[in-house]
């Protein structure tokens, strides 16, 4: 986790139990095994590199497609929603192409049981959206995204921060003709959530049941006599994503982060 915060550009985060929760809940599998799982990822994946295969006048590189979406360097942690799941097998023998709308997907796309982040016991109202993309993909018109973008304003379905100007953001893509689809239109959310410091807050507080216990560290101790320390140092960076993050959701964190960088400036 340390390397992923000080180290990385961007970071999707999937989530196991939310993946085996939508295996089992939105394909009706008792038992979903790794196959399934693998699935999933492989579409989230494919939806989302979908406008750099397929480019346009936006969103065609990988910078541009991620520099929206992250307003500051540390809070690089997106979670990701897609609709409509369809079991693989079902999606290939499936003659009829379901006639799904984009204000259905979009809607879809915002509601808790479709991302892959686990967000079980967690109001989503009482978190924000710092930034949201919404990749169309399918045979769509752009009245339609106008249309669906301003009923979702109206019944203020999405929650924003209120330091920055982040709103709905929405990049149309063409569908693949070599695959087979049982859907007119799909849709894949790339999102920056405060809602994610939930994921590392429970890895926290395992961590700190296992330190407490001294759990797990001969082995660690015989490559590294302080590997106490670096750990430690892992969990308070740690510690400091999770206060940033609940620091973005009030209107003075622009004052927030730069009380940090001149407490860094004075250690340095």
């Amino acid at each position: 986790m340390k390397r992923l915060i000080e180290n990385a550009d961007c970071v999707v985060v999937l989530d196991n139990t939310a993946l085996n929760r939508i295996a089992s809940e939105r394909l009706q599998m008792d038992k979903p095994d790794v196959t399934i799982v693998n699935q999933l990822v492989s579409q989230i994946m494919s939806a989302s590199t979908s406008t750099l295969r397929y480019p346009g006048y936006m969103n065609n590189d990988l910078i541009g497609l991620v520099s929206c979406l992250i307003p500051t360097p540390r809070l690089h942690f997106l979670m990701t929603g897609y609709t409509p799941i369809v079991a693989f097998d079902k999606q290939a023998v499936s003659s009829a192409v379901r006639k799904t709308t984009v204000l259905d997907v979009m809607r879809r796309l915002l509601q808790p049981q479709n991302m892959m982040v686990s967000t079980t016991g967690i109001r989503m109202d009482t978190h924000k959206y710092i930034s949201m993309l919404n990749i169309i993909q399918g045979d769509v018109d752009a009245t339609q995204v106008h249309k669906s973008l301003q009923r979702i304003r109206e019944r203020r379905q999405a929650s924003f921060i209120p330091w920055g100007p982040a709103s709905i953001q929405v990049a149309l893509s063409k569908k693949s003709p070599y695959v087979p689809s049982a859907h007119r239109v799909s849709g894949l959310m790339l999102a920056n959530h405060t809602s994610i410091r939930n994921v590392f807050k429970n890895s926290v507080d395992n961590f700190d049941k296992l330190r407490n216990r001294m759990a797990f560290l001969r082995s660690f101790k015989e490559v590294s006599t302080n590997i106490v320390d670096e750990l430690d140092a892992s969990r308070e960076c740690v510690a400091d994503l999770i206060d940033e993050y609940e620091a973005a959701e009030r209107p003075d964190y622009i004052d927030y982060i730069s009380g940090n960088v001149y407490e860094e400036e004075g250690d340095n």
